[in-house]
């Protein structure tokens, strides 16, 4: 199905279809918090919305109730008011099918790795393919890449394929390699790497865009399957507090069943689409145009393009060698033709470009070609996008701000490469490496997100990672590149109205100003109060779209 503008014309949805003489609603006895126009942190004691536009009416102290006299109250039972959080960068449908797979997230070793697949294949008899996604072998005890043989082992009747947590590998057994044709004689595919042991032959993990030789061969869901899991993957990110997720890199049967959700009303937060620039349909994407939805539930406005691979499995593009190893750059999933003539259709086209860049050498190619393909004007209104920024020549980093080019960044990923960057880098390029303090002190605007399912989906874990610079157990002490740290309210302000900036909504959500989407959270403590190590235990009791709950916290 492709694109159509009349969505935004015709659609109404469940933010708009309550009873037209519905009153206000008032929530009091709360501590609330929003920002103005000038991205200021503003306090308040009570939020009035409207419930039949699902929009704030006003925010203020607690004798704001005496002003709307007829109005629903809600009682807060003083508890923390937040607009709702937005997740700059995840995968929705990639979520919602993790949360059917077997997660190798915790897995401490290959062999403990194997025996969860092998566990949850008995719960599975019916699966053509056992799935999974998590494993990394940077935390197992060799740190050694994974390969068939244990895999093959526990299970050898059918075919296994494995996600490594970044998504840019993944790890096959002999049946699977089987399937897909993947032999001794097999070429590496451009910007992808069969990795392969002293004869030759595959050893099961396969980088990047060799990942595609196995996965075309893994049976599509259907309709009814990928449905049920964008529904999963809703209420999962509901329920943690985020209102508005920017999906990033969706295909044609991804945006199908959106539309269909969107037309069904089932669709319960909101959407901002970034288009796969390798679909087949792209140029007729490209052609038909922008949708610019105007309950905000659906818009799909840009373009998601990707450059290299990622740091973990050394697919990063890098300017110099690997520290950890000799004569490795990392590799460009789009070559740079290609990639050049993908951001000119895309930027011609009036959609957002926002291209995947991981290492240095990738972001500073973004960067050249933002500079030659549009002048500084359109930039500026373009608010074109790279999407992770993660390790940027410090010579770089002000390009961002003078070419008007946004970091859309993802905080857990530094506390979850912080025991693995500076083998892969060294101490020198780590100065420009999840350098967000450098990027906000410039006044680069942050959309922030996790990336999941490469990460976990949950926003607090976000803005701990970006305010401590340490995991959940407090670690390295004074937090890793401390430095680079930000504030409660600059972390905050990543995942609400600078993440809707980034996505052209900063007039319409991420804030709760009246006249704005009335997204709210009420979570059970205050994040400008707790110790800072705290914040990641944050729990998400209510979440509000348009006014309307949709989940609430049942312990």
């Amino acid at each position: 199905m492709l694109l159509s503008r009349v969505y935004s014309a015709v659609l109404l949805t469940f933010v708009t279809a309550t009873p037209a003489l519905a009153a206000p609603v008032i929530v009091d006895n709360i501590q609330g918090y929003g920002f103005d126009d000038k991205r200021t942190l503003v306090p308040f004691q009570s939020l009035v919305f409207d419930d039949a536009t699902g929009k704030v009416l006003a925010r203020g102290d607690a004798t704001l109730a005496k002003n709307y006299p007829t109005a629903t109250k809600i009682d807060g039972q003083g508890k923390t008011l937040l607009p709702g959080l937005i997740d700059g960068h995840g995968h929705v449908l990639g979520l919602g099918q993790n949360l059917a797979q077997v997660d190798l997230r915790t897995s401490s070793s290959e062999a403990q790795a194997v025996a969860k697949v092998a566990a949850f294949a008995k719960t599975q008899p019916q699966a053509q393919w056992i799935l999974g996604r998590g494993w990394n072998q940077v935390l197992w005890p060799t740190q050694q890449f994974p390969s068939t043989t244990l895999l093959d082992e526990e299970i050898n009747d059918k075919p296994v394929w494995l996600s490594r947590v970044d998504g840019h590998a993944g790890w096959a057994n002999s049946k699977a390699l089987q399937l897909a044709g993947i032999t001794k004689d097999s070429i590496d595919p451009p910007g992808g790497q069969i990795l392969r042991d002293d004869k030759g032959n595959p050893t099961g993990v396969l980088i990047d865009n060799a990942m595609v030789l196995l996965e075309k061969k893994i049976p599509q869901q259907n309709e009814a399957e990928r449905q049920a899991a964008l529904a999963a993957a809703f209420q999962h990110l509901l329920a943690l507090g985020i209102t508005s997720t920017h999906d990033a890199g969706i295909d044609a049967a991804n945006l199908a069943s959106y539309q269909t959700l969107q037309q069904q009303k089932k669709i319960p937060m909101r959407i901002y689409a970034m288009l796969n620039a390798t679909d087949p349909h792209f140029r007729d994407w490209l052609k038909t145009g922008p949708i610019d939805d105007a309950a905000d539930v659906l818009d799909v406005r840009s373009v998601k393009i990707v450059g290299d691979g990622a740091l973990g499995s050394r697919g990063a593009a890098l300017l110099a060698d690997y520290s950890d190893k000799a004569k490795e750059r990392g590799l460009l999933v789009t070559q740079p033709d290609a990639l050049t003539h993908l951001m000119k259709m895309t930027i011609d086209a009036g959609f957002q470009a926002n291209v995947h860049a991981i290492g240095d050498h990738a972001n500073r190619m973004v960067l050249d070609r933002f500079m030659l393909l549009a002048n500084d004007k359109d930039r500026q209104a373009s608010r074109h996008r790279v999407e992770h920024a993660q390790i940027v020549a410090p010579v770089d980093i002000p390009r961002f701000a003078k070419l008007h080019v946004l970091p859309s960044m993802q905080p857990t990923h530094a506390t979850s490469d912080k025991n693995m960057a500076g083998d892969r880098l060294g101490v020198a390029r780590l100065r420009g490496a999840y350098a967000w303090r450098s990027f906000v002190d410039q006044g680069s605007i942050i959309v922030g997100g996790s990336d999941y399912p490469v990460e976990l989906a949950n926003p607090f874990y976000g803005l701990h990672a970006a305010v401590t610079r340490q995991d959940q157990q407090n670690q390295p002490a004074g937090g890793w590149l401390p430095e680079q740290k930000l504030t409660v309210t600059e972390a905050l302000r990543s995942f609400t109205t600078d993440a809707a900036y980034g996505a052209y909504q900063e007039k319409t959500m991420g804030s709760l100003q009246p006249g704005m989407w009335a997204d709210f959270i009420l979570i059970d403590r205050d994040l400008t109060q707790v110790p800072p190590e705290q914040i990641w235990q944050t729990q998400v009791l209510h979440t509000y779209v348009g006014g309307k709950q949709v989940y609430s916290h049942h312990p």
